[in-house]
């Protein structure tokens, strides 16, 4: 198996590569997303539940990771009985509801160096561990663990790191020039480019100890 990367500047767009790649029969296991999200519009939206009763919509927010590395939850209660707050965000509720149609798991979380992120997937899985635990390899210890090699995951890293959204699919040998066409579409980031920018800049790699961006860096 080899893992296949596409970073995407809009999340609409890494939406439909996630959707094709599905539609073309490969796996949902096999498929990752991580998309930044420095000002938490997404985050809100990830594990939400309506109630009934009194018709107020409550979520389960993911917010930072502690100081023990355990992610903090809490529950709050958004929109009016009238909906018309809710129906504000319809828009992203939507785009989320769909990813987590799509992929396996959907979770919310903060990850040092690059702050909060939404990622689903095995890339969820190797960052958290069996679940939404406790924060262990960190961004480039996941995207190593799917096969990326150091070097590409460092760029990677930093991709999300100022903004841009993340897919990945482990494809064996035989589809893995499928996956790279559909990965290839309007909204696909010319990484080579950036790095280069990036380097001229100072930039060398990844450091999960420097202060996540505020808003998107791209």
């Amino acid at each position: 198996m080899r893992t296949v990367v596409g970073m995407y500047e809009n999340l609409d767009v890494a939406r439909h590569v996630v959707d094709d790649l599905v539609r073309a029969g490969f796996g949902r296991d096999h498929i990752s997303l991580v998309a930044a999200d420095q000002q938490k519009v997404y985050t809100p939206y990830v594990e939400r539940a309506p109630l009934a009763d009194d018709g107020l919509t409550r979520e389960v927010v993911v917010h930072d990771v502690d100081q023990d590395g355990f992610v903090e939850r809490e529950a709050v209660v958004r929109g009016a009985s009238d909906g018309s707050e809710v129906a504000e965000g319809a828009g992203i509720g939507a785009l989320i509801g769909g990813l987590g149609g799509l992929l396996v798991g959907l979770g919310a979380l903060a990850i040092p160096g690059v702050g909060p992120i939404i990622a689903a997937g095995p890339i969820l899985t190797a960052i958290t561990g069996a679940g939404l635990g406790a924060v262990t390899g960190g961004m480039v210890g996941a995207l190593v663990d799917l096969g990326i090699p150091d070097a590409e995951a460092q760029v990677y890293a930093e991709g999300v790191r100022r903004g841009y959204n993340m897919v990945a699919v482990q494809a064996p040998e035989s589809r893995v020039d499928q996956a790279k066409l559909i990965m290839d579409r309007a909204g696909l980031v010319d990484m080579q480019q950036h790095v280069g920018e990036w380097r001229e800049a100072g930039w060398n790699r990844f450091d999960p100890d420097a202060e996540p961006y505020a808003h998107p860096a791209v």
